[in-house]
């Protein structure tokens, strides 16, 4: 006798089951706001490095830091600007039949990072000519970034409220309740403008090697996606 009272209770679950997964997801409504905002880049980071060849490891070597202690003395010089040893590296020249090595390459880098644009391209000047320029990075310091995501995240979650209202009052709804929000938040840096490899090559030859920069803008983004509930009339 007992199939006979198992069979009812089981095609009552089997009922219940999929009403109650289509009211998990009655009325809901994926939706997507973005607020974005242009920066000024405060921070730039240069490198700077200088590379030789000899036959003679220790010889290279010693070149190589003797230039870059130059560098370095002369960088410190300007309290306002952060100084420190980048990337060394040395590295075998063959000859052409790539069976014996002739000589020795090295390379080593300082790296120069502030906010006084105007004074760190003034020390990238005195520089130049003992030493080569290999990058420059502007980007928004940490400070700055922290700042401007978390004015941007109030924007964003007040951009996704309002298309909320109207997607609820659009359905003729009473009210809403969010089901779950996602925050993204994504950061542009355009390329800066500087002085092309030939015209800081010719201000060098004439003692006036300093490199004009633009810092630019970075263009900061929030995206607020996430999915809402509406309350029917």
């Amino acid at each position: 006798m007992r199939p006979f009272f198992l069979l009812p209770v089981m095609a009552c679950l089997a009922t219940a089951t999929p009403a109650l997964a289509d009211s998990l997801n009655y009325n809901q409504i994926s939706l997507r706001a973005e607020v974005r905002q242009s920066v000024n880049n405060d921070t730039l980071t240069v490198t700077l490095f200088t590379e030789d060849q000899d036959t003679d490891p220790a010889k290279l070597a010693n070149r190589i830091t003797t230039r870059l202690n130059k560098g370095l003395e002369v960088a410190r010089k300007n309290t306002g600007i952060k100084v420190s040893s980048g990337n060394r590296s040395t590295q075998p020249v063959y000859d052409e039949k790539r069976e014996n090595i002739i000589a020795w390459r090295e390379r080593g880098e300082i790296r120069l990072e502030g906010t006084d644009f105007a004074s760190l391209s003034g020390t990238m000047g005195e520089l130049l000519g003992d030493l080569a320029l290999g990058s420059m990075q502007f980007s928004l310091s940490a400070d700055s970034r922290s700042a401007t995501e978390d004015e941007l995240i109030k924007r964003a979650i007040a951009a996704f409220r309002q298309r909320a209202d109207i997607a609820t009052e659009s359905l003729g709804g009473s009210d809403y309740r969010i089901v779950h929000l996602n925050l993204n938040t994504q950061f542009m840096t355009p390329r800066p403008y500087m002085q092309s490899g030939r015209m800081m090559a010719m201000a060098a030859d004439m003692e006036m090697a300093t490199p004009a920069v633009e810092g630019g803008e970075a263009d900061v983004q929030v995206s607020a996606d996430g999915v809402i509930e509406v309350q029917m009339r």
